[in-house]
């Protein structure tokens, strides 16, 4: 029964971190305005829009990632009372695959990647994890 518990409040961190994650990109897309001529709504629009991005367009992006990580691994180790340090980095893992999907399909400039999959994700699920262990 733990064990189900725990898969639960896993997906309950999942779906938290996804409210996060896109409740920061409307933030960003209402704070920052996108290039002129460029069309952010489609796939294909971001894909050929990624051109004219400074790094500012890739600020709430970021943020998205990390707090939407961060949220659900601290939701998932104050709620879950064994086995959460496994729980909270699954919450990480799960948000790197869908970021290592995103940039397979929409690409980025390479210091984005790198800075996005390397310090939004799995930092942040110890960080959520760190957090809810007070």
């Amino acid at each position: 029964m733990n064990l189900i518990k725990v898969i639960g409040m896993i997906i309950f961190g999942l779906i938290l971190g996804a409210i996060v994650n896109m409740g920061l990109v409307e933030l960003g897309g209402m704070l920052i305005t996108p290039p002129i001529g460029a069309d952010l709504t489609t796939e294909a629009g971001l894909q050929s829009a990624m051109s004219l991005m400074t790094p500012i367009h890739f600020l709430f992006p970021f943020l998205a990632h990390a707090f939407g990580t961060c949220s659900g691994a601290w939701f998932v180790t104050k709620f879950t009372k064994s086995q959460y340090t496994l729980a909270a980095y699954a919450i990480g893992i799960f948000f790197l695959i869908g970021g290592i999907m995103m940039v397979a399909t929409v690409g980025g400039p390479t210091w984005f990647i790198i800075v996005d999959l390397t310090l939004a994700y799995l930092p942040m699920a110890w960080l959520g994890h760190r957090i809810g262990k007070m």
